[in-house]
């Protein structure tokens, strides 16, 4: 009589590999894509790096560039790029020359102290102004004295009319040369209080200022200009006459020779 109890799903489940051997069998296999693709990866990584350096190694990347280290430079392989560089260091080459020659020139056409001062007396001379305007060489350099009056009305520091002409022929003068110029203000003795100018030294400050003003607007370069206010501590003249109070009043330019000062800093 046949077993009624027998079990078909059993005798199924002996047949073939247990079911967690599938699931081992796909890790394993993941695994050996896994690392495969790694090594892949590692290799093509290793070529790219090994084109890479060559590449840096030759010329292909920097071509008609300057390098980064200094005073090396790769030529252009292009014949125009090459021809432009060469015509850019022609031409830097030639403005040297020429900025050279123009300072030389200059150098040369550039009158000396002692030849200013001659033209100074000239002007003073043709002019009639030998009553208020002096000029003369010391170690200093050349002095060029204006008498106050004909720069300012009194216990002022407003430049007067008359004063313009022989301001703008100064600068002109003062244009002639190189040297720095000094612009120092002078007084009498008389004390002054006034709102503006409580002393001496205020006035004869605020009058060179005024002429280094003037002289900067007729294109005299203001780095070469210093004003200086003495009040009336260097008096030329004794202040007990009027003729001397008049030649105390004054402003002088001093065109400082800087040869001299170079000697003196030699020795």
């Amino acid at each position: 009589m046949p077993d009624n109890n027998f079990n078909y799903d059993d005798e199924e489940q002996e047949k073939g590999a247990p079911k967690w051997m599938v699931t081992y069998s796909d890790m394993v296999t993941l695994l050996l894509v896994f690392f495969v693709l790694l090594f892949s990866i590692s290799s093509v990584d290793a070529q790219k790096f090994r084109s890479l350096a060559e590449s840096m190694r030759g010329d292909n990347i920097h071509e008609g560039y300057e390098s980064i280290i200094e005073n090396q430079y790769q030529p252009a392989s292009n014949p125009e790029i090459a021809e432009a560089a060469d015509g850019e260091e022609d031409s830097e080459e030639k403005n040297e020359e020429e900025y050279e020659e123009s300072n030389e020139d200059n150098s040369e056409e550039e009158p000396s102290l002692d030849e200013l001062l001659k033209k100074i007396n000239k002007y003073i001379e043709e002019n009639g102004l030998e009553e208020v305007i002096s000029a003369a060489r010391d170690k200093r350099g050349v002095l060029v004295i204006l008498q106050g009056n004909i720069l300012f009305d009194t216990a002022s520091a407003e430049i007067i009319d008359e004063a313009f002409p022989v301001l703008e022929e100064v600068a002109s003068l003062l244009n002639e040369v190189s040297n720095p110029v000094e612009v120092q203000g002078h007084t009498d003795d008389r004390p002054i209080n006034t709102y503006r100018f409580p002393s001496n030294w205020e006035l004869s400050g605020a009058r060179a200022s005024r002429i280094v003003r003037e002289l900067i607007e007729e294109s005299v370069d203001s780095s070469r200009l210093l004003s200086v206010g003495y009040g009336e501590k260097e008096p030329i003249a004794s202040n007990a006459t009027k003729e001397g109070r008049q030649k105390n009043r004054r402003v002088t330019i001093v065109i400082i020779d800087t040869s001299a000062e170079n000697e003196s800093e030699d020795q």
